[in-house]
């Protein structure tokens, strides 16, 4: 049942705005489950008060936003929306939590290993020098949405895996006391693996996105290195940009 709209038509927001904000609220709040076929735009532009023009520009916003999807035939169905991630200096967890999006975390894997080369020149320490690798399986709303692999320099390392699973990383280095100051971030995409493919509940050969971190405290010291990869069809990286 969709709630009823009052539209502001003395507003400078357009009408087609009014609707389409409407109508994510709704679809996001869960009052439009995942999953409903809306009908007709004519027949849903008569029902909110609105010309076929105006809703169709509505309908395109929230195809834009990844909330509905059309298909030829069938007509316009909700879709669930992909969770959206500021580009910030936080952990997935606390962003999930922050957006009440009930994060549950799976530990694949919480071991010392000796670095390589190449990990030891991300964490900046020498080459076979003893880290903690750390692989988890982070879901949200029920639905697995990234593989997070995390290397840490051993002294930092002081809980277990069932800690891990209740708690964000961050969350457990900050009440060791550990300050994250910058981190450098690369995010990219790539074809999903046959595993990852299972792990993610994604058909294989699926689009994920990649993003490699490394942070540094306040002394400008390497807390951690991270290589997660996301389902792309549920998660999204989001930033803001200003003119210098």
């Amino acid at each position: 049942m969709l709630p009823p709209l009052v539209l502001d038509r003395n507003s400078p927001v357009p009408l087609h705005f009014q609707v389409s904000q409407h109508l994510e609220q709704v679809i996001t709040s869960g009052q439009i489950p995942p999953g409903t076929l809306f009908t007709s735009e004519i027949e849903l532009g008569e029902r909110l008060g609105v010309s076929r023009p105006t809703m169709r520009r509505a309908m395109q916003q929230l195809v834009d936003k990844g909330l509905v999807v059309r298909r030829r035939g069938i007509g316009t169905r909700v879709v669930r929306p992909k969770v959206k991630r500021p580009m910030e200096l936080t952990s997935l967890f606390d962003d999930l939590k922050s957006g009440g999006q009930s994060p549950t975390t799976q530990v694949l894997a919480l071991e010392e290993i000796d670095s390589d080369e190449a990990l030891a020149a991300k964490l900046e320490v020498k080459p076979g020098e003893p880290v903690v690798r750390v692989v988890r399986l982070r879901s949200a709303a029920g639905r697995p949405i990234a593989k997070m692999t995390n290397y840490l320099p051993t002294g930092l390392v002081d809980f277990d895996a069932e800690t891990l699973e209740e708690q964000g990383l961050y969350a457990l280095l900050r009440a060791r006391g550990v300050q994250m100051h910058m981190a450098t971030q690369v995010v990219g995409a790539r074809q999903a693996t046959a595993s990852e493919s299972r792990l993610l509940d994604e058909p294989r050969g699926s689009a994920l996105l990649t993003m490699e971190r490394t942070t540094y405290d306040d002394h400008g010291t390497v807390v951690e290195y991270g290589s997660h990869v996301y389902a792309a069809s549920r998660y999204t990286f989001e930033t803001s940009l200003m003119r210098s």
